[in-house]
């Protein structure tokens, strides 16, 4: 039985071009979009998905805390604030190790992009909130915004902002040539419980992104941050 219950699958847009064949796809995303006041857009990072709880420090499965190499600095910074934690878990991309993008401007390695509180996902203002006492940083945001009143116009508007370069430089890790960002991940501005989690998050994915599930682990490397022995957990 797992520990906690882990982060669900995040619905693509129909149009995004990097699914495959076992995505999930909100073909309805339009009409429980548009029913959202505020969104955010924030950039889609390239790195493994952990979770912070006072029970450890998670990837993908929560049957058992994590003992991987590339959350070795991240599970001692847990041992010093797992006792403030309490009924909080909070969600985190991992850029420690390189997966199928190098960010070649990164300030950080764990970027805190939900925090999640009995069942509740909390609202992005609360979100940043929580990172900010922690100390981390949040994935980068892209905008805040309302719905617009017709649907190719925001689909156009993703599109754009999707085929920009992104925050951190990146790079394909594989031929060292400049790339786009990852892609782009939507929310809800406002809080929504867990069982809504599909009405109220969506992501659009860039065409050809390789699916990094273990390949990258075999011969793993450390991702170099701006400023070495600076602003980091890993001291």
């Amino acid at each position: 039985m797992a520990i906690s219950q882990k982060y669900g699958r995040t619905y693509h847009y129909p149009f995004s071009p990097g699914t495959t064949s076992d995505d999930r796809i909100q073909h309805d995303y339009w009409d429980h979009l548009k029913k959202i006041p505020q969104l955010v857009h924030t950039e889609k990072l390239d790195g493994e998905n952990n979770c912070l709880s006072r029970y450890g420090v998670f990837a993908r499965s929560h049957a058992a805390p994590t003992v991987s190499p590339w959350t070795e600095s991240l599970r001692r910074f847990w041992q010093s604030i797992k006792n403030d934690l309490g009924t909080l878990e909070v969600f985190l991309e991992n850029l420690y190790a390189v997966h199928s993008i190098e960010y070649r401007q990164l300030h950080h390695h764990f970027f805190v992009f939900a925090v999640r509180e009995n069942g509740r996902w909390l609202s992005w203002e609360e979100t940043k909130f929580y990172a900010a006492m922690l100390e981390l940083p949040v994935v980068p945001e892209i905008s805040l915004f309302s719905p617009p009143a017709e649907k190719a116009v925001f689909e156009k508007e993703v599109k754009e902002i999707a085929a920009s370069r992104g925050n951190f430089d990146p790079y394909n890790a594989g031929s060292g040539l400049p790339t786009i960002r990852e892609g782009i991940v939507t929310r809800n501005k406002n809080g929504y419980a867990q069982e809504d989690f599909a009405l109220n998050v969506f992501k659009y994915v860039r065409k050809g992104h390789v699916q990094t599930d273990e390949h990258w682990t075999r011969n793993w490397k450390r991702a170099r941050l701006n400023y070495e022995g600076g602003d980091h957990v890993d001291h």
